[in-house]
């Protein structure tokens, strides 16, 4: 509309006005409306949207940090992405990026690679220079970058099918679609083109049975930690209960074995009206919570505050006790052994806390799951941890719906729903269903071109 407005008096305006829409546009924006409220925004529209407002200042020598930029986005999408973060630099800025995904790795002049693993096992930098010496440098970055996955070819056998039918939701445009039972199918395509719409809304709505798992957590407070969270402080304090001759309830950071100057947060919180509250380590108990007395308390050789500190990976070495081993078994498996006991919920990051309601679901039989966007914030490791877990509850009886961009998620899959071919009115149809190995031949899919990239240049 701006491009077709003739009136040389305001020239430069209308240019600089079509040339921000058009950055928009390539920042797969481009379905977005004016009108859209910036709350109503997911986290990577938010950081693509100031992206752009940046591209259009005339500063330059700026350091520019960006956390993940690629989060949600499909690889077609990330191509564009990556042109914006070189105008960024050409124009003589600094920019560091905090990514996971290959594509954005590749491109960087200097990498910087943080491990060895999660947790207490990282916090050193194990390799630093350019990406050629990374895929050398036998760090866990540089074997998955140059680890083949194969695309799955022998997929398995749904039991049945569940149907959505007519979807018209927001893009959807009269989409009916059978969804395989008892194998795990991923439903892919451009940011925006409808994914959630279709699935989360759509099969949901046409089956009410289904459990949806996203990135937040029903219950949580200043109080609510992984320990809690989970269900297995309960056990934990009755163990503690039993080797000392106590109440259970000394062992609860609730009761009256707390400290009482910070009610067993281990932390004090100042707050300052309109401004963020101050956090400080609370001085009585030195952050351990309990009073002095309770820490004297202690099972084969740990207080309660130790358990506290111990990471999943640790707990799961001490406890002995069936009902706390278990769920602690559980939650290592989907890669959280470096969380502590003790760590806020509102600590973790989205991908955290969706693991964490898969641990919950380990052992289950015959439910349907759906995941938006499981991967994003992963590490390759992690994502083929997260892959064994999807493995795992279909052979255990489950369906298990992904929607999601990651390359190697699609090639594990048993059945593929690809959505597109653009974002907002220019998606909203199925371009592809069928089995990965078909996939590649899809001419209409951009999904396809990637995959079959990835394939000859992993060969």
């Amino acid at each position: 509309v701006l491009r077709s407005i003739d009136a040389p008096t305001v020239g430069p305006i209308l240019r600089s006005l079509a040339a921000r829409l058009g950055s928009l546009v390539t920042v797969g924006l481009g379905y977005l409306s004016l009108d859209r409220e910036s709350a109503t925004l997911s986290g990577g529209e938010s950081q693509r949207v100031k992206m752009v407002r940046h591209l259009g200042s005339s500063l330059t020598d700026l350091t520019y940090v960006f956390d993940e930029p690629s989060v949600g986005l499909h690889p077609y999408d990330v191509g564009r992405l990556i042109g914006l973060m070189r105008q960024l630099c050409d124009k003589g800025n600094t920019v560091l990026i905090v990514e996971h995904k290959p594509d954005m790795i590749a491109i960087a002049d200097h990498i910087v690679d943080i491990g060895p693993r999660a947790g207490s096992q990282g916090g050193e930098i194990v390799y630093e220079g350019d990406y050629p010496g990374l895929l050398e440098a036998r760090t866990l970055t540089g074997d998955y970058l140059t680890r083949h996955q194969p695309i799955k070819t022998e997929v398995r056998r749904k039991t049945g099918e569940m149907w959505i039918r007519n979807a018209r939701i927001n893009n959807l445009r009269d989409v009916t679609l059978a969804i395989p039972q008892s194998v795990l199918t991923v439903v892919t395509g451009v940011a925006g083109s409808g994914k959630t719409s279709l699935v989360v809304h759509g099969l949901a709505q046409a089956c009410p049975d289904v459990v949806v798992m996203d990135q937040s957590l029903a219950r949580g407070s200043r109080r609510s930690n992984t320990a809690t969270w989970t269900g297995i402080l309960d056990p934990i304090r009755k163990a503690f209960a039993k080797a000392n001759g106590v109440a259970a309830g000394l062992f609860s950071a609730n009761s009256k074995g707390a400290c009482p100057d910070c009610g067993g947060l281990g932390v004090i919180f100042t707050d300052l009206a309109h401004l963020d509250p101050i956090v400080t380590t609370c001085e009585s108990c030195e952050g351990k919570r309990f009073l002095p007395e309770v820490l004297e308390l202690d099972l084969r050789g740990k207080s309660i505050a130790d358990v506290y500190d111990m990471s999943i990976e640790t707990a799961g070495a001490f406890f002995t006790e069936p009902a706390v081993s278990r769920i602690l078994g559980a939650l290592g498996d989907v890669g959280l052994g470096y969380l502590t006991l003790g760590q806020p919920l509102s600590t973790l990051s989205g991908g955290e806390r969706q693991r964490l309601k898969l641990a919950a679901e380990l052992g289950k039989v015959g439910n349907t799951y759906i995941l938006d966007e499981p991967t994003s914030g992963l590490h390759m490791h992690d994502v083929e941890t997260l892959i064994g877990i999807f493995d795992r509850l279909v052979d255990e009886g489950s369906t298990v719906v992904v929607i999601d961009h990651n390359l190697n998620v699609i090639a594990r899959a048993d059945w593929v729903v690809d959505l597109g071919p653009g974002a907002g009115h220019d998606g909203g149809r199925v371009l592809f269903e069928g089995v990965p190995a078909d996939l590649i031949n899809s001419r209409s899919s951009v999904t396809a071109r990637f995959l079959a990239d990835r394939q000859s240049l992993k060969g």
